[in-house]
C-alpha cells in the first residue's frame, strides 16, 4: 500500500524551538476564540469523550476542551465506545502515563473500523514532542487530529479541517502563544475550581520535559484572574486552586510589581471561602508569601513543596537550584509561621548516579520533615531533557527497592499525621457521596485531608464541621456535627 503524504498537513513540534526563550512580549487577547457559523452546530446529536492524563494543568485544559465542544453542541459521554469524537489529553512527565496513552489509543483502532466517521484527536504535552508525533504518523494513521498545549483555542478550526479534509491534521506550536482570555470551559466540579494564573516554566530541571511542552512562563493579568474568581463566587463555588507550573514565579514576566504574594492577597480579599495553590518551587518561595498565607484565614494551611532528593549532589544534577540545607530552612520557617500547615512533597529515586548513601539522605529528609503526604517516583528518562543524556546507571531492581523503602517511611509518617486528628473537629467542604460507599459523604479538610463521614446529604456543596473518629494512611473517618 502506498504511504500517504502528510507533509502538507504537518505543522509539528520542534524541540530546538521549544528550548528557546525569546524576549518578545506576550499579548493578552480576549477575542482569539471564535467558532465559524458553518460549524457552530457540528456536534448536534453527537457525543464526545475526553481521556485525561497527568497533572492539574491538564485537568484544567480538559475543562476548556469540554467547554469548546459543548458550545459546538456536542454532549459528554463517560462511555468510550459511544463517542463520536475522542480526545486524548496527554502527559509527558512519566513513562507510565505514555504507555497507558498508547495502549488506549490502540483500542480506538477497532472503533474507527466500525465507525469511520469517528474523530480521534491527541493533544496535551506528549503532542509537543517530536518523537511522539513521529510515532503517531508511523503507527497510528487512524488518528485524525494532533494539537498541542498552546493552541487549544483553535480546536473548532482544526476539527473542521480534520472532518472535511479526511486527512490527518497536525498543528503544534513549538513556541508558546499569547494569553487567550475568552475561551469557554465546562467545570468538572460544582464547588471547587481550578484557576490558571500562569502558563509555562523557566526552571529547566534536568529531568523535566515541561519547560519544552508548556513553553516560557507567561502570567495572566491580575484583573483577569480576580474577575474569574468573582464569577466563580457568584456561581456558588467554595474553593479555588490557583494553578501554575511554579506559582512562585507569578508576575516576574509582567514587570509591573506584581508577585504571587500580592496576587494571593488580592484573591483572599475576594472573600471566597477557600484558596489553595499548586505548585511551589522551593527556590523562590518567599517569606512574604508565608506571611500572606498566615494573615488570611481563607488561604488554606496546605503547601505542596517538592524536594525531589535529600542529597545536594543529586539536587545539583537535577538542576534544582537549592541545597538541602536551604530546603530545611524554608521548611522550618513555614512550620514556625504556619504551625498547623500540612506539607506534601515529590521525590524521585534512582536518578542517574544516585548511590545508596545518597538515597539514605533522601530517607533522612523524609524523617526530618515527616511529610503529610508524598508523591514518589522511579526516575525514567524523558527524551530531549539533559538528564536523558546521562547514563541511567541505577538498575531497575535497585530503583524498585529504594521506592519500596521510601514508601514505607512516607506511609508511616502519613498515618501518624492522620492519627493526630482523631478526636478533633475539622471543617470539611462536602463534595458528595463517597465513590466506595454511596451512603457516606466525602470531602477535604482545610489541610487537604480526605474525610469520609456520616452526615446530611443536603450539606453537599457547603463547609461543615466533622469530628474525626478513625484514621488511615490515606483518609480519615468521622461524624458530621449538627449545629
Amino acid at each position: 500500500m502506498e504511504e500517504k503524504d502528510y507533509s502538507k498537513y504537518f505543522n509539528g513540534p520542534s524541540l530546538n524551538q521549544a528550548k528557546k526563550r525569546g524576549k518578545m512580549d506576550v499579548h493578552f487577547i480576549k477575542d482569539a476564540f471564535n467558532i465559524p457559523y458553518e460549524i457552530a452546530t457540528l456536534g448536534k446529536n453527537k457525543k464526545y469523550y475526553i481521556q485525561t492524563y497527568g497533572c492539574q494543568a491538564n485537568e484544567r485544559d480538559t475543562e476548556t476542551l469540554a467547554g469548546i465542544l459543548e458550545i459546538m453542541q456536542y454532549t459528554a459521554t463517560s462511555v468510550f465506545e459511544e463517542a463520536d469524537i475522542i480526545i486524548f489529553n496527554t502527559c509527558a512527565i512519566r513513562e507510565n502515563a505514555e504507555l497507558k496513552f498508547f495502549g488506549k489509543l490502540g483500542s480506538a483502532k477497532k472503533m474507527k473500523r466500525t465507525n469511520p466517521e469517528l474523530i480521534v484527536g491527541v493533544c496535551g504535552c506528549m503532542a509537543q514532542e517530536e518523537a511522539v508525533v513521529s510515532k503517531i504518523l508511523a503507527s497510528y494513521p487512524y488518528v485524525d487530529l494532533v494539537f498541542g498545549t498552546h493552541n487549544i483555542h483553535r480546536l473548532p478550526m482544526l476539527l473542521k479541517d480534520a472532518i472535511f479534509s479526511k486527512e490527518m491534521v497536525i498543528e503544534v506550536w513549538s513556541k508558546e502563544g499569547d494569553v487567550i482570555e475568552n475561551i469557554p470551559s465546562t467545570r468538572a466540579n460544582k464547588y471547587k475550581a481550578w484557576v490558571n494564573i500562569m502558563y509555562g516554566c523557566d526552571k529547566f530541571c534536568t529531568y523535566c520535559i515541561v519547560p519544552y511542552t508548556r513553553g516560557k512562563e507567561r502570567s495572566r493579568l491580575k484583573e483577569d484572574i480576580i474577575n474569574e474568581v468573582q464569577e466563580l463566587i457568584e456561581d456558588g463555588y467554595q474553593e479555588v486552586t490557583l494553578l501554575g507550573q511554579n506559582v512562585n514565579s507569578y508576575g516576574k514576566d509582567l514587570k509591573n510589581g506584581e508577585s504571587f504574594a500580592s496576587l494571593l492577597e488580592a484573591v483572599a480579599k475576594t472573600s471566597i471561602p477557600r484558596i489553595r495553590f499548586m505548585t511551589s518551587h522551593p527556590w523562590d518561595f518567599s517569606d512574604t508569601m508565608i506571611d500572606i498565607i498566615a494573615k488570611y484565614e481563607n488561604i488554606m494551611p496546605f503547601i505542596h513543596l517538592p524536594v525531589q532528593s535529600g542529597n545536594n549532589e543529586i539536587l545539583k544534577l537535577m538542576g534544582r537550584r537549592y541545597t538541602i540545607q536551604e530546603y530545611k530552612k524554608l521548611f522550618d520557617t513555614i512550620k514556625v509561621k504556619l504551625p498547623n500547615c500540612a506539607i506534601s512533597t515529590d521525590i524521585i529515586v534512582g536518578f542517574p548516579n544516585e548511590d545508596s548513601d545518597q538515597f539514605l539522605e533522601t530517607i533522612d529528609i523524609v524523617e526530618y520533615c515527616q511529610y503529610d503526604n508524598a508523591y514518589t517516583f522511579i526516575y525514567s528518562p524523558r527524551i530531549g531533557t539533559p538528564a536523558a543524556k546521562m547514563e541511567d546507571n541505577v538498575p531497575l531492581e535497585e530503583k524498585q527497592l529504594r521506592l519500596y523503602k521510601l514508601n514505607q517511611k512516607v506511609n508511616m509518617y502519613a498515618l501518624q499525621k492522620n492519627q493526630a486528628y482523631i478526636g478533633n473537629v475539622v471543617k470539611v467542604l462536602v463534595e458528595g457521596a463517597s465513590k466506595r460507599n454511596h451512603n457516606i459523604l466525602t470531602g477535604y479538610t482545610e489541610s487537604q485531608k480526605l474525610v469520609n463521614f456520616e452526615g446530611d446529604f443536603s450539606a453537599i456543596g457547603t463547609i461543615v464541621k466533622v469530628k474525626i473518629t478513625e484514621a488511615g494512611t490515606w483518609a480519615l473517618k468521622g461524624e458530621m456535627i449538627y449545629e
